[in-house]
């Protein structure tokens, strides 16, 4: 954290703040004052007015201590040599100055406090023969004085650092709440699409044929109106029970299995009951796959379906999964183009593939896609298998 400046942690004085050290400076004043004020009234009432008004100056130049913090103190301590009574003053301006923590101001302006001191005593006439006497005891005020202003500062700093670090704490939770609001935004959209797209797929394909087959027989429509309404009963499904482990409601009720590397031959016989030739090879057999990379293997091939249904529902597809513990998983799946597609280059990847994406890198593996030379849409992840 860089040095702080004075400015930075000096509190602003409210008017009690004024009040109360004017007060304590006139106090001390008049204390240092009182005998030799009784001499001056009596044998020189010209050097008592002198005095009176070098205190009345002191404590205006006083209220300046901040602005012009050595200016005032030296200007204090030039009248301190024909005035006692702005000792006060000089007290309070010495604290002040001494709460800045800077030595090259604290040192010079304290050892002339001292000298001036010594330079009032050589005329006063109500001072102790011995003046030398108390000189420890007045350079003990001084370094208390140096004392409580180091102090006071050190204190404020302090107060200004820990708050500036609770502010910081505070940005920086704010920052990571955002950040973890936008996180679970995309985890909702991307379940919401590796849930939901295969079932909205497959009924937008009946609903469709229902629309421009005027030929189906009243069987054919009840079949297809039948899937149309079980997987809109399963995407609905499939919706809530999303939305609930997102939430985290009630975590401790039984809810339906997450979709696992057994359940892929499930999703190949969907796809093939609403006419997608899908020809599945399956090389790990009964082998043990962790949940969470069974898992992703079973979305990557859901969503490859899925797309090949919407884009090239005329063509035929190829999924196969292989793979050994300490090798990783291999799972592929690619179907021609569709006719009359021309380009070389690979179609751009919508959520679905960007979301896979995501969730192949967060298994510590890769997922990738092309086109072929002969046109065919290659869909391939490398998925981590541990030993």
């Amino acid at each position: 954290m860089p040095t702080l400046e004075p400015k930075d942690y000096q509190p602003a004085l409210g008017w009690w703040g004024h009040l109360w050290r004017i007060l304590v400076a006139v106090a001390l004043g008049a204390l240092a004052w009182t005998e030799l004020a009784i001499w001056q009234w009596e044998y020189d009432r010209a050097w008592f007015f002198v005095d009176a008004a070098g205190g009345l100056c002191s404590l205006v130049l006083m209220q300046y201590r901040r602005q012009r913090p050595v200016a005032v103190a030296l200007a204090v301590l030039a009248i301190g040599i024909v005035s006692a009574s702005s000792s006060g003053a000089i007290t309070v301006i010495i604290a002040s100055l001494a709460t800045r923590r800077r030595w090259r101001e604290i040192a010079p302006l304290a050892a002339l406090s001292m000298l001036q001191w010594m330079a009032f005593e050589l005329y006063n006439p109500v001072s102790v023969e011995n003046w030398w006497l108390t000189s420890p005891v007045v350079l003990m005020v001084i370094a208390a004085t140096v004392a409580t202003g180091l102090y006071i500062g050190s204190r404020r700093e302090l107060l200004v650092t820990l708050e500036d670090r609770a502010r910081t704490a505070e940005n920086e939770q704010a920052v990571r709440i955002s950040q973890a609001r936008t996180a679970e935004r995309a985890r909702i959209a991307r379940e919401m699409h590796d849930v939901l797209a295969h079932r909205i797929s497959l009924v937008a394909m009946h609903a469709g044929a229902l629309t421009y087959r005027t030929d189906l027989t009243p069987a054919e429509v009840r079949k297809a109106s039948a899937v149309i309404q079980d997987n809109a009963h399963e995407a609905l499904t499939d919706l809530r029970e999303v939305l609930g482990i997102l939430r985290g409601d009630d975590p401790d009720e039984s809810e339906r299995p997450q979709p696992s590397l057994q359940d892929i031959p499930r999703l190949v016989d969907d796809a093939r009951s609403v006419g997608l030739q899908v020809d599945y090879s399956d090389g790990l057999g009964a082998a043990q796959v962790p949940d969470s990379v069974g898992r992703t293997a079973y979305r990557i091939v859901q969503e490859a379906l899925t797309n090949a249904r919407k884009h090239a529902p005329d063509t035929s597809v190829r999924a196969s999964i292989s793979g050994a513990p300490g090798r990783g998983i291999v799972v592929e799946v690619c179907n021609p183009l569709r006719i009359g597609h021309h380009g070389a280059t690979a179609p751009r990847s919508g959520l679905g593939l960007v979301g896979l994406a995501e969730r192949a890198a967060l298994s510590g593996g890769t997922l990738t896609h092309e086109i072929t030379d002969d046109s065919t849409f290659v869909l391939r992840a490398q998925l981590p298998w541990r030993v």
